[in-house]
């Protein structure tokens, strides 16, 4: 029971050190598609997950804007 506490504590004082997506956001970048220009929020350059769009023509759907952005870091990733 006296250990669960300590426990407890060290897995708090872990997560709070947790980085978040914010803290690793670069310059937003624009891609040119065919329906007008996305603009991207990347973040590291060693991997795509949590690259994103932040602005997008209206005619086009988050889901496919966000596809461009993650082609784009997957882009930069591969150094093209």
């Amino acid at each position: 029971m006296y250990l669960k506490l300590p426990l407890f504590a060290a897995f708090v004082a872990a997560l709070s050190g947790c980085a978040t997506p914010e803290s690793y956001e670069t310059v937003p970048v624009v891609v040119e598609t065919p329906q007008g220009p996305v603009t991207c929020q990347l973040y590291l350059r060693s991997q795509v997950v949590w690259d994103r769009a932040i602005d997008r023509p209206d005619s086009m759907g988050v889901t496919q804007a966000d596809n461009y952005c993650v082609a784009e870091g997957q882009r930069r990733l591969t150094g093209g």
